[in-house]
């Protein structure tokens, strides 16, 4: 049985036998990994605190032929105590995590960047570096930019002019009057800035506001389109 070591974030687990746990991780060179945690469902567990969401972990796992097990945990930052004494900064952790869950299809696949992005957030999210909100959203939407999916927002996605009035998520920017199409939506220029402000990471811009509820649903609707499901953690905090 070969071992690796490697450090990561967990993401989320679930209930596996009396009890173990199945932890699914993101981590730095191994990309997402699900391994399972034996034992740590007990009180007297080793590790047991290690292994819980939001939480940054170097770990020593075993290769297994469905399953890897953790064969040792130790905690290199603490986020989850910090991020669960405040709720709207545990509501923002939650969506953090189910978004790079579902952003990340393919396990065992190394995405460095968006690790570090994961970490960045935590972290901001533990020190109250910014709006819980706000730091939710911009992961998202920084997440989602270095997928791939960055919105043009400076020019109108048919024609070019640098007259934006409408955003369309289904043709990936901003559209003109005289360009929108019948699913763009008309986007006032203080939403437009927070929304670019959210993938650029401009706290200079969202620092002086809360993030408007119209950016809010943007950020619904543009992880949902090109994630193909919802973030159902954005839907509850503005349900």
């Amino acid at each position: 049985m070969s071992l690796y070591r490697d450090e990561g974030v967990v993401l989320r687990t679930s209930k596996l036998a009396e009890a173990d746990r199945i932890i699914t991780v993101l981590t730095r060179d191994h990309g997402k990994i699900r391994a399972v945690a034996k034992g740590v469902r007990r009180t007297k567990s080793r590790f047991g605190a290690r292994l819980e969401p939001f939480m940054r972990v170097d770990l020593l796992i075993a290769e297994g032929r469905s399953l890897d097990t953790v064969s040792q945990a130790e905690s290199i930052a603490a986020y989850g105590a910090a991020i669960v004494g405040d709720y709207a900064a545990y509501e923002a952790a939650n969506v953090i995590v189910e978004t790079i869950d579902k952003l990340v299809g393919t396990e065992r696949e190394r995405m460095t960047d968006q690790y570090r992005l994961l970490i960045g957030a935590l972290n901001a999210l533990a020190k109250r570096a910014h709006a819980p909100q706000a730091i939710g959203c911009s992961y998202v939407m920084r997440a989602l930019a270095l997928a791939g999916w960055t919105p043009r927002l400076g020019t109108c996605v048919v024609c070019g002019a640098a007259a934006p009035a409408y955003l369309s998520i289904a043709s990936g920017g901003v559209m003109c009057e005289a360009d929108h199409t019948t699913d763009a939506r008309r986007i006032a220029p203080s939403a437009l800035g927070q929304f670019d402000a959210l993938i650029h990471g401009d706290w200079t811009v969202l620092d002086a506001a809360p993030v408007e509820r119209v950016v809010r649903e943007l950020v619904e609707d543009w992880g949902e389109y090109y994630l193909e499901r919802p973030i159902r953690s954005l839907r509850l905090i503005d349900s």
